[in-house]
């Protein structure tokens, strides 16, 4: 349904996305992820035909956005940062005449108001005017327009910024459920939302995507994937560490606190996390230490996209080896 082919936008001398290039199919979730300034708005601007691109060029739903940009813009659905609305506007007035913006009318545009007011939650302020909205209820208005001609595309810059943990609750649950049936991007900050919600992940960085997978694949790339967590009742951190270290399949252990006792193990390439796991049990067993929790990390996405985007960042923590 999306389809990205070596995307790129200049500003003067300044290069904001340098040749980007990706897919989204039908009942994908793409999360969206860099710093501040990495080319995620620029991207998505260039994709929704807000902007045209440099060089490149973005296909919906085999519509090209510059050559097609009415066909394409009809498969879509677009939540900007910093979303726009008319502030003297009722909601059911915006809502009213977005829906009649996107061709709809009569029974057609009252079922598809009734739609998205049920969706986004927006009973309670049906007949306020969006300039007396809280930022959640601006926010979830500017979203429910995005979505009520139903389009097969959706592209969400920031969906859930300004909302309280509830209403973030709704909408990654929301958009989780559209998934199913459609392909869409949303840009996010919020790295939990990325697990929680997408099916796959990229990560652009200085205008150039650095990272693309699924949540599972990226946090395999966390230096901490893989590594067994051991917490003890009691003991020497120092004295359990050394018996870890003597392990074959150990590369390094790290000394995670005193008290409680906590230490991380990390294995050598060719050694499974299984095995690890099962090497310490038996050790801890045979040591008679007191476990209170021994688990394989997965890894983590935040430590992933910090070391992706900041080159020089380092795990921290006490290495014994």
């Amino acid at each position: 349904m999306i389809q990205v082919r070596n995307l790129k936008k200049t500003f003067g001398p300044k290069v904001a996305v340098s040749g980007v290039s990706f897919k989204v199919e039908k009942g994908e979730v793409l999360g969206f992820l860099g710093p501040n300034g990495a080319g995620k708005s620029t991207t998505m601007r260039m994709i929704t035909g807000f902007i045209p691109p440099t060089d490149g060029e973005a296909i919906i739903g085999g519509f090209n956005i510059v050559e097609h940009p009415i066909e394409a813009k009809r498969l879509m659905g677009y939540l900007p940062e910093n979303a726009p609305s008319y502030a003297d506007m009722t909601v059911l007035g915006f809502l009213s005449f977005t829906a009649e913006l996107r061709g709809l009318s009569g029974a057609a545009q009252k079922k598809a108001v009734e739609r998205v007011v049920e969706m986004c939650f927006l009973e309670n302020v049906l007949h306020q005017s969006v300039e007396t909205l809280s930022k959640g209820y601006r926010h979830r208005t500017c979203f429910a327009q995005s979505i009520i001609h139903d389009p097969e595309v959706l592209i969400l810059d920031e969906p859930t910024d300004g909302l309280d943990p509830n209403q973030k609750h709704e909408v990654r649950t929301l958009i989780r459920k559209m998934g199913e049936t459609k392909a869409i991007i949303f840009s996010t900050h919020i790295l939990e939302e990325v697990e929680a919600v997408c099916s796959r992940a990229i990560i652009i960085d200085r205008g150039s995507i650095v990272a693309n997978g699924t949540p599972a694949e990226l946090k395999r790339r966390s230096a901490q994937a893989g590594a067994i967590t051991l917490r003890l009742g009691s003991g020497s951190a120092k004295a359990v560490a050394a018996k870890l270290d003597a392990l074959s399949g150990v590369e390094h252990t790290m000394i995670l606190s005193e008290t409680p006792l906590a230490v991380r193990a990390f294995p050598r390439k060719q050694t499974a996390s299984d095995d690890l796991a099962r090497a310490i049990s038996e050790i801890a067993m045979k040591e008679q230490w007191s476990i209170l929790e021994l688990h394989t990390e997965e890894g983590r996405l935040d430590e992933v996209f910090r070391t992706i985007t900041l080159p020089d960042t380092k795990v921290s923590g006490k290495e014994t080896k």
